[in-house]
């Protein structure tokens, strides 16, 4: 069995398409995007029809989570996460909203040696991510809960693989909003046999100056766009947080 990995999209559609044409080529049995669908990126509605047109099996993450039932902090702030959630919401109609409610927060495929089980972030909250250099003894809990061969885990942005004896660990990294340095679409593919399964990570080239671009017009704040064109929120080496980058919109700049 072969399955497409993906997640992290991020309303980011020349990243999605990109992706989906190098997954289109590996004869897969199933392709499966591991949430955060949308948020911090321009396209969003385009995104998740691009999606259901593929027929991509999708789970929910932690910004689709709260666009989808606009589960926002109720004073206006400055941060990132706030203003490109409120700006997603504000252009989405009811047929992408109900989308994003009906997603799964697990997906499970059978394997030849028990299952592939994925979520974004925990199985109990999409947005506490799984530190993946825990010791073997606190991880292993997670695969035995599931009865899990493989479990996919996403949402820190960076491709990822461990294994635990014969279990494996993914995050598959992101296809929107890559931030291992390097600009691109992160994508994977399984493999899956009863001798054992493999794993290929692939960085796909895509218009990163367009998207930034279109982005700057729409009034994104400048260290996502940044992180659109670099693969990463420091590309200048200075100490900042991706979680706490606060921005103050110049007087030209308007943001919906």
């Amino acid at each position: 069995m072969r399955i497409g990995i993906l997640s992290d999209i991020h309303a980011n559609l020349p990243a999605l398409a990109a992706a989906l044409s190098w997954l289109s080529k590996q004869q897969l049995d199933h392709i499966i995007a591991v949430g955060d669908i949308v948020g911090y990126g321009p396209h969003p509605k385009l995104v998740i029809r691009m999606l259901q047109r593929f027929g991509v099996q999708c789970i929910g993450g932690g910004t689709d989570l709260r666009v989808a039932f606009q589960l926002l902090s109720g004073a206006p702030r400055n941060s990132i996460s706030d203003m490109t959630l409120r700006w997603t919401i504000q252009r989405l109609e009811e047929p992408e909203l109900g989308f994003l409610k009906s997603l799964p927060y697990h997906h499970r495929i059978p394997l030849s040696r028990g299952q592939l089980v994925a979520f974004h972030g925990t199985p109990e909250d999409p947005e506490v991510k799984i530190d993946p250099g825990l010791p073997a003894a606190d991880l292993l809990p997670l695969f035995e809960r599931f009865e899990a061969a493989c479990v996919v885990a996403s949402g820190n942005h960076l491709p990822f693989e461990r294994r635990l004896g014969e279990r494996l660990l993914i995050d598959p990294g992101s296809v929107g909003l890559s931030l291992g340095g390097a600009p691109g679409a992160d994508a994977a593919v399984l493999v899956d046999t009863p001798q054992g399964m493999s794993l290929r990570f692939e960085k796909l080239p895509y218009d990163t100056e367009w998207v930034a671009q279109d982005m700057a017009l729409l009034g994104f704040p400048p260290p996502l766009i940044e992180a659109v064109r670099y693969g990463s929120f420091n590309p200048s080496g200075n100490s900042v947080s991706n979680a706490t980058i606060e921005w103050v919109p110049s007087v030209r700049t308007r943001v919906e």
